[in-house]
């Protein structure tokens, strides 16, 4: 049974970022169900997507959603990390722009049976694709100090350590394998927190399945080799919603934006690195009040984008 479809997030802005109506070859690095990739391709009968994605379920969807396109979509089972070795297999050196939408789909949240969410019961699995180990086996096997860590940095999670406690106490009982289990437990640890307006489990979950998945771990990468990728005049686009998340986005693209990376304290310039990028959002673009109402979902969404104004220099060779 096809899956109904789902609202993508700031797919307007994304669509005027990227330029879709100058044409080219894009990258869409989480295709997931497809929204944005058709709205790129219904742009222009000039636009080819190529779109990548780490769950099967999710791509086959992509497929079926955009088979009208023909050859236009090209559908690639990997993960965005590997976004340089999926476009060297295609012999794709340069493309016209490259999105990635960050984070679990709504297709993933609303299916029990993939665990990401503690609102119905499902097991304790919580991976966007297959093979590697679930969130039931980093809840059984890791030291409360590194399911600590996990709570703390990626959930931002200030009672890390009693759930952690609590967690490890708990699986000297018997495992916990479903998400019910595991909010539990949570809420036996940090109590119900009247005051506060999201489930006291929200962050933990979020946290154990960035960890599960490990979004953060490669992230930077994928965003240096999207740029290496870029055409002059092209775009990168990202949605993130998660402050760590959002925050290495910032961070890489200042960096990559900056043209002499020489102290303060220097008189004068002694690097000569060049600026061959560009930033095109100061400032993150965040959804609409509309969009807000239309799609609570998207309301951490943020997004970003460089431009590549130049391309890179060859690194000169020492004098010998």
């Amino acid at each position: 049974m096809d899956r109904p479809e789902h609202v993508s997030v700031l797919l307007r802005e994304v669509v005027a970022i990227l330029r879709p109506e100058l044409g080219g070859v894009y990258v869409d690095a989480t295709v997931g169900l497809g929204g944005h990739a058709e709205a790129l391709l219904a742009a222009s009968d000039e636009v080819r997507v190529v779109g990548i994605d780490r769950d099967p379920e999710a791509l086959a969807h992509a497929r079926r959603r955009l088979e009208r396109f023909g050859d236009r979509f090209v559908p690639v089972e990997g993960r965005h990390e590997e976004i340089a070795a999926h476009l060297e297999r295609l012999g794709l050196r340069e493309v016209a722009g490259v999105l990635a939408d960050l984070g679990v789909s709504s297709m993933q949240l609303d299916d029990p049976s993939r665990g990401f969410s503690f609102r119905r019961e499902g097991p304790l699995d919580m991976r966007m694709g297959g093979g590697g180990e679930t969130a039931a086996d980093l809840v059984a096997t890791l030291e409360e100090y590194e399911l600590a860590r996990i709570f703390r940095e990626y959930g931002e999670e200030r009672m890390a350590g009693r759930i952690a406690r609590a967690i490890v106490t708990s699986r000297r009982t018997a495992p916990i394998l479903t998400t019910t289990q595991f909010r539990d437990v949570v809420i036996s640890a940090t109590g119900r927190r009247r005051e506060e307006k999201i489930d006291p489990a929200t962050r933990v979950f979020q946290a154990l399945r960035i960890a599960t998945n490990r979004e953060l771990e490669d992230l930077e990468r994928f965003l240096d080799d999207a740029i290496s990728r870029l055409a002059l005049g092209a775009r990168l686009t990202v949605l993130a919603y998660h402050s760590l998340e959002d925050r290495i986005v910032k961070q890489t693209f200042v960096r990559q934006a900056t043209s002499c990376t020489c102290p303060p304290s220097f008189p004068a310039c002694v690097c000569s690195r060049r600026r061959v990028m560009a930033l095109v959002t100061r400032r993150p673009i965040r959804p609409s009040l509309t969009e807000l109402r239309e799609n609570p979902r998207s309301r951490s969404a943020r997004m970003r984008a460089v431009e590549r104004l130049e391309k890179d220099l060859p690194t000169p060779s020492p004098e010998r």
